[in-house]
């Protein structure tokens, strides 16, 4: 089984409901080809995925032209003035050109050294998270009231008008090509991506999908990931791995949503931005985690129901621990 990288570049039409997560982006392109191809087509995709062998991992969506910054200790950081902590802690993004493509020769301190904030990453205006009030109505009072009618919030993000958005797909070569995964992402971004899709949000365009080639930096250690994931137990240096933990309180989407239990069970996840370091020798790979899931163990609705435990990544050199 081989797998490969690419990027796609996304330019959104509309607000977003939901962040673009990669664990969520995956979740509802499984639904997309279902209903393009079929239950059959679906369990073939997903057979042995727990087992180590994804048809399709997907990462977050960047800011077009940057990967987010890794998540390490202060003591990783270029020496800064103290006063400045509080804004290079809001500098999230790492330039995709200072992690050159065959040509990452900076050390990890430079590299977090360039580290940019939203105001830079996303050029003409940093998203807005706004919160929106909205009322359900009793038919039978031409009004609100308690419990299910009762008043509720949700919030919205905005983005500058055709902000780009970049992912990364680790494609299985065997079972996913760039057309097919290219025509799952444009049926999404045509009906609109997460909550509130039917009412307008989440809807973008697929501009490219391309190679991404990665060659390891002098010196490779670690993998730095691009989506929430599982680290296995067992293949990583806990000494001189980090990551920020991520609770991840699931829902089903399409049909199983408007069901009497949307709901899987939650999990455990290490957030994007995961420094791991294996606790034997270094082999670059297209991906890292561990698929959970299957025989009921996330949703008594759907037993077959998968989770995302995979994450795109990127070879980091570590150098000495610390």
């Amino acid at each position: 089984m081989t797998h490969t990288l690419h990027r796609a570049t996304l330019k959104l039409q509309t607000p977003l409901g939901t962040p673009l997560t990669g664990d969520t982006l995956f979740g509802q392109m499984c639904w997309a080809l279902r209903a393009a191809r079929g239950d059959a087509e679906l369990v073939r995709r997903i057979a042995g995925y727990t087992a180590g062998e994804p048809w399709l991992v997907v990462s977050d969506g960047f800011p077009a032209g940057y990967l987010p910054k890794p998540s390490l200790p202060q003591h990783f950081e270029p020496l800064i003035d103290p006063a400045a902590r509080k804004a290079a802690k809001r500098k999230r993004w790492i330039p995709v050109d200072k992690f050159a493509l065959g040509e990452q020769t900076h050390s990890l301190a430079a590299l977090l050294g360039s580290a940019v904030d939203d105001s830079v990453a996303f050029e003409k205006m940093a998203p807005v998270a706004a919160t929106q009030m909205h009322n359900t109505l009793n038919r039978l009072t031409g009004t609100t009231g308690e419990g299910e009618f009762a008043p509720y919030t949700t919030q919205t993000i905005f983005h500058a008008p055709g902000q780009r958005m970049d992912l990364y797909l680790g494609l299985d070569d065997a079972r996913a090509t760039p057309d097919e995964v290219g025509a799952l992402l444009t049926a999404i971004g045509a009906s609109g991506f997460g909550r509130d899709a039917s009412v307008g949000l989440g809807k973008f365009l697929l501009e490219t999908i391309v190679p991404f080639a990665c060659t390891p930096p002098p010196g490779a250690d670690g993998h730095w990931t691009l989506a929430p994931c599982v680290p296995r137990g067992g293949h990583f240096d806990r000494q001189r791995s980090y990551w920020r933990v991520l609770t991840r309180f699931g829902r089903h989407g399409n049909l199983h949503a408007l069901g009497g239990n949307p709901f899987k069970t939650p999990i455990l996840l290490a957030g994007t931005g995961a420094v791991l370091t294996p606790s034997g020798p270094f082999t670059p790979r297209v991906f890292v985690g561990t698929g959970i899931g299957g025989d009921g163990r996330l949703s008594k609705v759907e037993p077959g129901t998968v989770h995302q435990g995979y994450a795109p990544a990127l070879p980091l050199a570590m150098g000495v621990a610390s």
